[in-house]
């Protein structure tokens, strides 16, 4: 499967494990790593010396190549680049922010950029900010989204008509069938977060997950629009959020609701009634789980299968 992003990244399979909050520490990582995919650590929930340990524990677990996720609105930036450059990290995704601040400091250090877009507008800013590649996710993936809410099969022919650097495609994405698609409508590859956060390795609370695993469809919705549109998983709290906006809420208001660390409550902690309960529409589909090294297979395996039928029809 060798293409512009396995080319770019250094890896087999043109799939990169999503860094998601309370999700993503070494173990995940390295493992997607380790499988054939690009493994990301989830800065945006680590203190820079976290991150740094995650780092060398990540690098002692692999020898295949890994980058960090970095949200560029992180309080803590200045010390998690500080953390990146220190450790010679090879491969850094951005989001949440301006790429033009960190990336050609990034790239003059030799590291790979591939920064998350959710429209062609900012896909072209990226481009003109120097980043490698681009992420395009659309409104079906969990937790921050963009306020377009455009759809991954309405944003990817979009983005690929407005830029030609390699393009990976994310949100709602799952399985070999949804890679294949991802292709079809011109992305390089897929960037995975769902299906990855409810694996074995994943870091998040095994109560989150076994919640995930049971979910049907429209068990989660679009909430936050004020402050960053945020999908979630219908609980107590988005009940109250929900009200709150329906009512007309200002953002000053939805903040003090919120308060500090809901998503570290939540996902790593477990609190299903109080916690913001981030997740893709795409859970729905998965209904168990499952180590990376058996995901991983599944998903090649789905592929080819997909390939091979569309080429009886």
């Amino acid at each position: 499967m060798e293409n512009k992003i396995t080319n770019l990244l250094k890896i087999k399979y043109p799939i990169i494990q999503g860094g998601m909050v309370w999700c993503c520490g070494w173990r995940l990582a390295s493992a997607v790593s380790n499988n054939g995919g690009l493994g990301l650590l989830g800065a945006g929930s680590m203190a820079p010396d976290l991150l740094r340990e995650h780092i060398n524990k990540c690098k002692a677990a692999t020898d295949k190549p890994f980058g960090v996720n970095v949200p560029l609105i992180y309080r803590e930036i200045e010390g998690i680049m500080k953390v990146i450059l220190e450790e010679d990290v090879k491969i850094v995704f951005s989001s949440a922010g301006n790429p033009k601040t960190w990336t050609k400091q990034l790239k003059d250090q030799g590291i790979t950029v591939v920064h998350v877009v959710s429209s062609s507008k900012f896909a072209r800013k990226a481009e003109e900010a120097g980043v490698d590649a681009i992420v395009a996710e659309g409104f079906e993936a969990g937790g921050h989204n963009g306020k377009e809410e455009t759809t991954t099969m309405a944003l990817i022919p979009q983005v690929r008509k407005a830029t030609n650097l390699p393009l990976i495609a994310a949100g709602g994405i799952a399985t070999g069938a949804g890679l294949l698609a991802a292709l079809s409508l011109g992305a390089d590859g897929v960037q995975i977060g769902t299906r990855f956060a409810l694996s074995e390795e994943s870091s998040a609370s095994p109560v989150f997950k076994k919640m995930c695993t049971e979910l049907q469809e429209g068990d989660t919705l679009l909430a936050l629009k004020k402050l960053s549109p945020t999908r979630l998983v219908k609980n107590p709290l988005f009940d109250r959020i929900k009200e709150a906006e329906d009512r007309g809420a200002s953002a000053e208001e939805l903040l003090r609701l919120l308060g500090n660390g809901r998503s570290k409550l939540g996902i790593f902690e477990g609190d299903l009634n109080e916690g913001e309960l981030e997740i893709g529409q795409i859970a729905s589909l998965i209904d168990q789980i499952e180590p990376v090294e058996t995901i991983m297979k599944k998903i090649i395996e789905e592929y080819n299968h997909s390939l091979s039928r569309l080429h009886k029809i």
